[in-house]
């Protein structure tokens, strides 16, 4: 189907159901009924459809993989954004590598500390349908004066820029297509080198249980580039197979051990509400099963 709204289109009921692929080669798929499609396109970087589910409400796909969803996408865009910022304390300038839906850039910018944002977003198609058909995610956050929105390729836009950046959040898709230039070190060196001392840089690992590789392949590449090199863990609903990991890159050893009337105090001065980040989540988040910390350990 070429770019073809479907909103007005009938409910399919239960004529079509939306494969999960990203785990097909090694023997498990799930689906996930679309009861209306709204959107789908082949946009020349990938496969994207929008459509509304029952229990999880509209939810987004690239390539067959499940990207977001209404229902539980603010478990991971808090992760990704507030444990970071938070940890850091003093954030000013912030960089979004991906993260076409918005989510991350709304949760950032409720961080009244913040005064620059750039994000960096491959496929402009992703953010445009977004805005259009998942808008409560973005939230108005495209309007923000501090954002520079780019359309351009992440792991060149880290290597040519002169800019720095506090603490930069990896919102990628998998290590698969337009997103796995995204997991090599040759991007992670140049990620490090955009970070002002004492900075921090955040990256979607997937779902160790399921993608142990994944995580350890990142590990290896932040022990020779950071001293502290390591995960926290969030559950997501619908990225199935158990927690998902959050690689952490700095050189400032204290960042991830704050402690927690810390957290508290800033949280605090943020004026944050959340629905699943608090200082306690934060602090038990670095807290890993030892098959993760295996993975992490390498």
């Amino acid at each position: 189907m070429s770019g073809k709204d479907l909103e007005a289109g009938p409910e399919t009921g239960k004529g079509r159901w939306e494969v999960e692929t990203l785990y097909e080669k090694e023997g498990f798929t799930c689906a996930f009924r679309a009861d209306r499609v709204l959107y789908e396109e082949e946009t020349g970087q990938q496969h994207l459809v929008i459509f509304e589910n029952g229990l999880f409400g509209r939810m987004m796909a690239l390539d067959g993989i499940t990207q977001v969803t209404e229902r539980d996408e603010f478990i991971y865009h808090e992760m990704m954004t507030h444990v970071p910022i938070l940890a850091h304390g003093a954030a000013k300038r912030v960089l979004i590598i991906g993260g076409g839906d918005g989510g991350i850039l709304r949760e950032v910018i409720r961080h009244r500390s913040v005064e620059h944002v750039t994000m960096v977003e491959i496929d402009p198609a992703v953010t445009d349908f977004c805005k259009k058909q998942l808008p409560q995610i973005s939230a108005g956050a495209f309007d923000d004066p501090r954002l520079n929105l780019v359309f351009a390729d992440g792991a060149k836009f880290v290597e040519d820029t002169d800019d720095s950046y506090d603490v930069i959040i990896v919102d990628s898709t998998d290590p698969i297509g337009p997103g796995e230039v995204l997991f090599r070190e040759e991007f992670y060196r140049a990620a490090q080198a955009r970070l002002t001392p004492g900075g921090v840089i955040v990256t979607q690992n997937g779902v160790p249980f399921m993608q142990g590789d994944e995580l350890q392949s990142t590990m290896e590449k932040f022990r020779r580039l950071f001293k502290v090199a390591s995960c926290y863990l969030a559950t997501i609903p619908t990225y199935v197979g158990g927690p998902m990991a959050m690689g952490w890159g700095t050189d400032d050893e204290t960042l991830k051990s704050v402690p927690l009337e810390e957290l508290e105090k800033r949280y605090a001065a943020a004026g944050l509400t959340t629905r699943y980040y608090t200082p306690e989540v934060h602090k038990a988040a670095f807290a890993l099963p030892r098959y993760v910390e295996a993975c992490v350990k390498v």
